[in-house]
């Protein structure tokens, strides 16, 4: 579980939750809104994802080389994010794979699923992205449940992913590999984004393309290279997956508009949802994004330009397009909520803060005087008992946890007196030591005991998200901010 700090060590967060954000000292985020790039440790990802849990999976692919991507939940942040693991045999080479990684993790774009992290320890190879939380445009093209994406949102997909494309060009990562419609990811906004993992090659073979040859680009095929170009070829095809609402090969395609098949080509959920003129131009922009020669490919600006231009509703909501719930919409907003200092720390699980507003918060009059009175209860002498509850408040003030845990327990044990700083004290100890359980049970002790006090319930809430139930423990955070608001100004006594 946890190791035991030395109570000199200035260092004292758990080894197994360590990361270089934390070690170097970096901001939580940059400008941009997102966390700054950072190296995990593999005991830190494997904790966001229940051990790499089966139920935490939400995609995988690949044959020759697997490649997992899960849901996890960063214990240093309380962040969902999502955790792509490459198969034992990709990136030999550790130094290239983090070079890789820590150049796609300087992009920042709202119009990517930015990558803020990587993991290379061993054999493992793991990159840590922001979470999209709804599905992929391959899911709302072609298994869709309860009605088909609009034409709207399918001329806003196409945009974004042009523009995502443009940004990265921009910035020097011209080449994206393995384009294709499971790479489209919506965001809490119902926002369409690209995945920024198809910026970094799939495995230690180099194949920048796993799909079908039938979708490949031709230049790859007779060199085995990725070109600009090819890129833009890749785009034509989920041009045609907008338009069609299936995955039609590029040839067969191309075939049913020289012979002006269009409304063959053309999904019949569309019929009467879009004009002749647009859906021409759309068509037309697929054509030149999949011609033979590379150079007779147009350009992104061109591309997004042409994109623009299609665009009729870009003042609609990107969630109404969508058609997000409105009770998912309140569900989400929810983990983005107002929280206080206070709040925002337990929020976001960080143990210095919270570990400092601990110590400032201490025992309060009522539990000095009661202490007083349960000395005569004490199977001891007096004087033991002040000795055990006085080591395990310097432990608690030094942070050596195993110590706090060990003598509250024993001083708890004798129920001689129900202390619940005692018990948040113990229970955030235990958290930190990676017992999130045991620090939620310790917390709704002390609820018992207290139960309009607001830090009992911000502790709750913060080892309910570090055990990954997230909602569970922004509803226990949000009574915490209600109560911390009704007793503002009462002063608790060291």
């Amino acid at each position: 579980m946890g190791v035991r700090c030395s109570k000199l060590s200035a260092c004292w967060w758990p080894p197994h939750f360590k990361s270089a954000r934390l070690e170097n000292g970096a901001a939580g985020e940059d400008g941009s809104g997102v966390p700054v790039f950072a190296e995990y440790s593999l005991d830190e990802l494997r904790a966001a994802t229940d051990g790499f849990a089966p139920d935490r999976i939400v995609s995988e692919h690949g044959e020759k080389a697997p490649n997992v991507v899960y849901r996890g939940t960063l214990f240093s942040s309380g962040r969902t994010v999502a955790i792509k693991r490459f198969g034992r045999s990709a990136w030999p080479d550790s130094r290239q794979f983090v070079e890789e990684a820590r150049a796609v993790g300087l992009l920042r774009s709202g119009r990517l699923s930015n990558l803020i992290g990587c993991c290379c320890e061993g054999g493992e190879r793991l990159l840590v992205a922001e979470f999209m939380p709804h599905d992929t445009l391959a899911k709302h093209l072609f298994h869709w449940e309860t009605k088909p994406l609009s034409w709207a949102m399918r001329v806003r997909a196409a945009l974004y992913v042009a523009q995502a494309l443009e940004y990265c060009s921009n910035k020097g990562r011209a080449i994206y590999h393995d384009l294709h419609a499971y790479r489209v990811l919506f965001d809490v906004d119902g926002n369409p984004r690209l995945s920024c993992f198809g910026l970094m090659k799939n495995s230690r073979d180099g194949k920048s393309y796993s799909t079908n040859l039938a979708f490949t680009p031709p230049e790859y095929l007779k060199t085995g290279r990725v070109i600009p170009e090819s890129v833009v070829y890749s785009f034509g095809t989920i041009v045609l997956d907008l338009l069609s609402g299936k995955h039609i090969p590029p040839s067969h395609a191309l075939d049913l508009i020289k012979g002006r098949n269009i409304s063959v080509l053309m999904d019949s959920c569309l019929e009467g949802h879009v004009s002749s003129s647009d859906g021409t131009e759309m068509v037309r922009l697929a054509s030149k994004c999949l011609a033979y020669e590379a150079r007779d490919r147009p350009n992104l600006k061109a591309v997004v330009s042409t994109l623009a231009n299609l665009q009729k509703d870009a003042s609609a909501l990107s969630r109404t397009l969508l058609g997000i719930p409105q009770d998912t919409e309140k569900e989400e907003s929810s983990e983005q909520m107002s929280f206080s200092s206070t709040g925002r720390a337990y929020a976001t699980a960080n143990l210095e803060v919270v570990h400092e507003i601990l110590v400032n918060e201490g025992y309060d009059e009522d539990e000095i005087a009661t202490f007083k009175v349960s000395l005569s209860s004490w199977p001891g002498q007096p004087a033991e008992s002040i000795h055990v509850k006085k080591h395990g408040d310097d432990a608690f003030h030094s942070k050596d946890f195993m110590t706090l845990v060990e003598c509250y327990s024993r001083f708890i044990d004798t129920g001689a007196m129900e202390s619940p700083t005692m018990l948040v004290r113990r229970g955030f100890a235990n958290i930190v030591l990676g017992r999130s359980e045991e620090g939620l049970e310790d917390a709704r002790k002390a609820e018992g005991i207290s139960p309009e006090w607001p830090t009992a319930h911000y502790l709750q809430g913060m080892a309910l998200i570090c055990m990954g139930m997230e909602p569970e423990g922004h509803e226990k955070l949000k009574i915490a901010g209600a109560l911390e608001a009704q007793r503002k100004g009462r002063i608790r006594t060291v």
